[in-house]
C-alpha cells in the first residue's frame, strides 16, 4: 500500500470513493462526498494532509486534515479537523484507515500542528488517543451534536494546556 498526497487526477475517484464508502456508515448525511469538495476549496485545505491510500493502482482510502481554529475573543488556537475519512467497503478491517490516520498525524507534527479535533465514534477514535473534547474545556458549535461524538488528540504533550474557547464545526 503507498500512501501519498491527494491530487487533482484523484478528485473523482475520491468523490466516488467518499460517497460509497459513507453508504454504509452507522452515521452519515449522504453528502460527505460534496464535504470532501467544499473542504478542498476553503481556506483551510492543505494538500500534504489530503492523502489517499492506493494498491496496484487504485485508490482505497482517503483522508483530510484542514484548518480549524479555537477561538476565544481575540485568541485562536490553530489545529486541524479530520474529516473525513474513507476506506473501501473491501478493505476495512486491514489497518488502512489506521495507516491514513497514523501518516497524516506524522506529517502534521512535522509541519508544526499540535492537536487534531473531529466529529466521530469515540469507539473507534479513542484507539487513537482522542478524548471528548470537553475534557479540555473547549466548547464547540453546533450544540446539537452529542458531545461524547466531539474529541480532540493533541499531537504534542500538552498542546491544548491553557487552550480555550470555541470550535465551530458548521
Amino acid at each position: 500500500m503507498l500512501i501519498r498526497p491527494e491530487n487533482g487526477t484523484d478528485f473523482d475517484e475520491i468523490y466516488d470513493l467518499v460517497k460509497v464508502a459513507f453508504e454504509t456508515a452507522e452515521v452519515s448525511s449522504g453528502r460527505e462526498q460534496d464535504f470532501v469538495n467544499t473542504l478542498r476549496s476553503g481556506d483551510g485545505y492543505i494538500n500534504d494532509l489530503a492523502l489517499v491510500a492506493e494498491e496496484k493502482g487504485i485508490l482505497i482510502g482517503h483522508i483530510m486534515l484542514t484548518r480549524i481554529m479555537v477561538v476565544n475573543g481575540t485568541e485562536a488556537f490553530e489545529g486541524l479537523y479530520l474529516a473525513p475519512i474513507s476506506v473501501k467497503l473491501d478493505h476495512r478491517g486491514q489497518g488502512t484507515g489506521s495507516a491514513l490516520i497514523l501518516e497524516s498525524f506524522r506529517i502534521a507534527r512535522e509541519m508544526g500542528f499540535r492537536a487534531v479535533f473531529l466529529v466521530g465514534d469515540p469507539k473507534y477514535y479513542e484507539r487513537f488517543g482522542f478524548r471528548q473534547l470537553d475534557s479540555f474545556g473547549i466548547a464547540y458549535s453546533p450544540e446539537e451534536i452529542p458531545a461524547v461524538n466531539v474529541m480532540a488528540l493533541e499531537l504534542t504533550s500538552e498542546a491544548l494546556s491553557g487552550v480555550s474557547g470555541k470550535i465551530d464545526f458548521d
